[in-house]
């Protein structure tokens, strides 16, 4: 709900789109079908880890209620006709974008989960496609002068995803390893790294809270409040590095949680 709600967002930002609920509508139905069948083959290929974990075991597939082939029915008719709904309804790049990300988050991250840590960056990026995605849709460019409020987009919800997998890698430590899933930046729970590694990515979201401003994007109260959410952001990713225990970490995932429609909203409300 949280990668189609970035998209919509996303689209409303573009300078020269107005709130039409048909077209949100329709980019919100859109979005959940191709993150559905995103979802759907990652939990085909993830089954048998996904037994391991308490987290996971009463998914469809590794309960029996669901056959593997039933699932890849259900990705292949959700992917597809999502990816056509948006470039049916916005522009044939939005729906070629959207099954790129697909593809990218199922077939490149997935597989990586159970061989290097490096997975977390590879998902990192169909994770921030969606706000780009959105402006794309509203404004039928990539990498023209109009795009680059898009790209910013991307890069906010890029670097929030860092230490928001790496808080929930931390807290499911043991589970992940059961299932042979490579999440941490460091291997070993006990080291700080993982901790250094979440201030290192959450720091630089506050300096980057005056790009938007700069860009005309927002007003200073927008500016303003994503600065705040980035010092929440990294207050919280300090006191893991200090204390490097499950508090700690658990704190860090629910200020992520706050962080991404915090900023979100705040540049949606203060929109110039």
């Amino acid at each position: 709900m949280m990668v189609v709600f970035s998209s919509v967002i996303g689209y409303l930002m573009v300078p020269t789109v107005s709130f039409d609920i048909k077209m949100v509508l329709l980019l919100y139905i859109g979005g959940l079908l191709v993150t559905g069948g995103a979802n759907t083959i990652n939990q085909i290929l993830e089954h048998e880890g996904d037994k391991q974990m308490k987290r996971t075991m009463f998914r469809p597939i590794p309960d029996g209620r669901m056959s593997k082939t039933e699932a890849w029915i259900i990705a292949i008719i959700a992917g597809l006709s999502g990816a056509f709904l948006l470039g049916f309804y916005f522009n044939v790049l939005t729906g070629v974008l959207s099954f790129i990300s697909m593809l990218l988050y199922a077939f490149a991250y997935t597989p990586m989960k159970r061989i290097h840590p490096i997975a977390v960056f590879i998902g990192a990026i169909p994770g921030a496609l969606p706000p780009l995605l959105g402006w794309v849709a509203g404004s039928n460019e990539l990498f023209s002068s109009l795009a680059v409020g898009g790209w910013v987009l991307f890069l906010f919800q890029f670097f929030w995803q860092f230490p928001h997998y790496w808080a929930i890698g931390w807290v499911g430590y043991d589970e992940y390893q059961k299932a042979g899933i490579s999440m941490l930046p460091s291997q070993e729970r006990e080291s700080r790294f993982t901790g250094l590694q979440c201030m290192f990515y959450s720091v630089v979201l506050i300096p980057m809270a005056v790009i938007p401003r700069f860009m005309n994007m927002c007003s200073n109260w927008g500016m303003w409040l994503m600065i705040l959410g980035g010092v929440m952001y990294f207050a919280a990713s300090v006191n893991f590095y200090r204390k490097n225990d499950f508090k700690s970490a658990k704190q860090v995932m629910y200020v992520s949680f706050i962080y991404l429609p915090l900023v979100l909203l705040a540049l949606y409300f203060t929109k110039i």
